[in-house]
């Protein structure tokens, strides 16, 4: 059992995407794997667009709602997680869609691998950490309707950002176009993106 947040396929970024580039090519290898895709809320990215793409690709993917994911990794359903990733600073700190931090804390509470896939180009290493990574705040709309039907009280107060951050000590690897950086760490990073390493 594989558990993805948000879109990280074709439809997002390009190719094949990223986190489900990895899913895409195992299934092409015979590899036989479920994956459980997060709705993503408050724009519903993983059940709009993720399991759209993995259906159409013929793999066995199953819609949740956020917050079953810990319940699923109790039940030992979920042996691994990867998401993609919009930022990643210099030390393996990891911004993605908001809600990827909550599984990265549930993971490591139930001995999960986390994995971020994203191409060397999402890495900012003037960024020395997460702390440093600005992160949006988006429309309180978003959260209070849903495709424009209001389902909080009107003029309520709604907080919504965009992306949160997963830690590096909390990433079992990065997986890139270059390879594989497991543990992540400042001196890993720069060593993964030298100039002369294919």
């Amino acid at each position: 059992g594989i558990l993805t947040h948000c879109n990280a396929g074709a439809l997002a970024t390009a190719g094949q995407g990223t986190a489900l580039s990895v899913m895409f090519e195992a299934h092409k290898k015979g590899r036989k794997f479920k994956v459980y895709a997060d709705e993503t809320r408050p724009l519903l990215q993983g059940a709009r667009l993720t399991a759209w793409e993995l259906k159409q690709a013929g793999i066995d993917v199953t819609v949740i709602c956020d917050n079953m994911a810990g319940w699923l990794m109790k039940q030992g359903k979920i042996n691994a997680v990867i998401t993609g990733a919009d930022r990643i600073a210099a030390n393996g700190d990891a911004a993605n869609k908001i809600g990827t931090y909550s599984l990265s804390i549930l993971a490591r509470e139930h001995s999960v691998p986390f994995y971020i896939a994203a191409p060397s180009s999402t890495f900012d290493l003037s960024i020395k950490s997460g702390a440093d990574i600005p992160i949006e705040q988006r429309a309180a709309e978003e959260v209070t309707t849903l495709h424009g039907i209001q389902i909080a009280p009107a003029g309520v107060n709604a907080y919504n950002p965009a992306f949160d951050v997963t830690e590096a000590p909390d990433i079992a690897a990065i997986i890139t176009e270059k390879g594989v950086i497991e543990k992540p760490t400042t001196e890993r990073i720069v060593k993964h993106l030298a100039p002369n390493r294919t």
